[in-house]
């Protein structure tokens, strides 16, 4: 079954100077300030696309990940994911850097580095983001 999950921006003024707000609209857990500084200079206590695309991309590996090795029959205790974006203004998004942590009890570390690979090949952002040119994948199995 499909579903569809729905944000929201309101931005007002211009790119340099202007503001607005990303409205999670289909969870309603939370309105977030964002602004053109947030994006290509410091955060200040405001997000950019490139963080929520971050959070949507280390969540969705973490879950493509844990549902890979659980159907090989393997018992995931834990998996870390940061998922760090890169923006260059004029450019866009140049990279993104996966790092995952997991804790899996019984399987081998050449067993853990496919199945790594294969969720970074297979989770549905990925996939979505399949436009980024250097995706890398620093995987430890502990």
């Amino acid at each position: 079954m499909a579903t569809t999950r729905t944000a929201k921006t309101r931005w007002e003024g211009n790119l340099l100077e202007g503001k607005g707000n990303v409205a999670l609209e289909s969870s309603r857990i939370g309105t977030y300030d964002v602004s053109w500084p947030a994006r290509a200079e410091e955060p200040g206590g405001k997000t950019s696309p490139e963080e929520l695309i971050a959070a949507a991309h280390s969540a969705c590996y973490s879950m493509a990940f844990s549902h890979g090795l659980a159907g090989k029959g393997h018992t995931v205790e834990k998996v870390d994911t940061q998922a760090d974006v890169t923006f260059q203004p004029g450019e866009g998004i140049t990279a993104i850097k996966l790092t995952v942590r997991a804790t899996v009890p019984g399987l081998s570390e050449e067993d853990f580095q496919a199945a790594a690979e294969e969720a970074k090949a297979n989770c549905p952002v990925s996939q979505a983001l399949a436009g980024v040119k250097n995706i890398t994948l620093d995987a430890r199995l502990v």
